[in-house]
């Protein structure tokens, strides 16, 4: 089990529970020895003074400010201590904002919290509920290792989460870093409503529930393979370059073979899902033919509806001229066929 690296209370206006502050999460990057080449001899870093060469120990080593060019101001660790502000025992919650509103650039690491003791769990669970139901997040600073730290409290499914903050000074404004940024305006030229809809059509046919399990880091796994492939004597093939720049003249031509490809993607996967039960789906349309079942009214052609992709469900709504359809979801999407199926059934009768 995980120890607490910190420990302390959270409060929020007159109530506080004790909590425990845990590692959220760990890395797996292979970290590699360095050697002198064609020996095994390892390379260690060491301390040495760049005047003489020679090497300073630690008790010899003092933290030194430039002030000027070669102009340096001593600061003694003892200094240093007198003006810490302390081990805080203490996350202080003075506001609670929405979560949208704070930049992603200003986050920065991830911790959990836990309530220290079964007895604190009840409090502890008022606090995660409260800001779930309100959507909020808190914030916070409180003080760990010599060192105060900015923080959001945001409530996850059972568990509360902390995480830092960079300061408002420590983050870069983009317009005055990066030069080419685009203006912001909607540009009039001919087509840009169609490439912009075309590209909506792409995200929502592409959009997915999200699964972290989902996704790898491929990086780390070619290099272990590339170790054993060494280690073996063997070679290994090396990656694809990466992709040139989309012309601007052929944008609408290139999302519309994307879009193709991400719908021609989804059938592929139904069909493989459908290929792994074909026994029990023959057996379910013989047993059918048989004896039809009689839907209740409406719902078979929702049952058949919900079997498309969103990218298919949006070209149907496409056909039948379904305003607001590029912002539907895939349900909406469903719902919004399903009742123009109707109307058409009420308009022919």
């Amino acid at each position: 089990m995980a120890r607490a690296i910190w420990t302390g209370v959270i409060t929020f206006g007159m109530v506080s529970v004790p909590v425990g502050l845990f590692t959220a999460v760990k890395e797996h990057t292979i970290h590699f020895h360095q050697l002198q080449r064609g020996t095994a001899d390892r390379i260690r870093n060491r301390r040495v003074n760049e005047r003489t060469g020679k090497e300073v120990t630690g008790k010899n080593i003092v933290k030194a400010y430039e002030a000027a060019d070669g102009e340096y101001i001593v600061v003694e660790p003892d200094e240093l201590d007198e003006i810490a502000p302390g081990r805080s025992r203490t996350i202080d919650i003075s506001d609670f904002v929405d979560l949208a509103d704070i930049e992603q650039a200003f986050f920065d690491r991830t911790y959990y919290i836990g309530p220290r003791g079964k007895e604190y769990t009840k409090v502890y669970e008022l606090l995660r509920a409260a800001l779930a139901d309100a959507g909020k997040v808190g914030i916070a600073t409180f003080v760990m290792r010599g060192k105060q730290y900015l923080t959001a409290l945001r409530a996850q499914e059972k568990v509360l989460v902390l995480q830092t903050l960079h300061w408002a000074d420590e983050v870069r404004d983009p317009s005055k870093e990066l030069p080419d940024l685009p203006s912001g305006r909607s540009a009039k030229g001919r087509g840009r409503g169609k490439e912009l809809d075309t590209a909506v059509q792409l995200i929502d046919a592409l959009s997915t529930s999200w699964d972290p399990a989902r996704y790898r880091d491929t990086y780390q796994d070619s290099v272990r393979k590339l170790v054993k492939a060494k280690a073996k004597g063997k070679e290994i093939a090396h990656a694809d370059e990466a992709p040139q720049a989309t012309n601007v003249i052929d944008l609408m031509s290139v999302l519309e073979t994307s879009l193709e490809q991400a719908g021609s993607a989804g059938r592929t996967k139904r069909a493989s899902k459908r290929s792994q039960s074909t026994r029990e789906t023959q057996s379910k349309q013989s047993a059918a033919k048989k004896s039809p079942p009689k839907p209740e009214h409406g719902r078979a052609g929702k049952s058949e509806l919900r079997r498309l992709s969103k990218s298919e469900l949006y070209e149907q709504a496409t056909e039948q001229n379904i305003s607001g359809r590029s912002k539907m979801s895939r349900d909406e999407l469903v719902d919004a066929l399903r009742r123009a199926g109707r109307r058409r059934k009420k308009s022919a009768a």
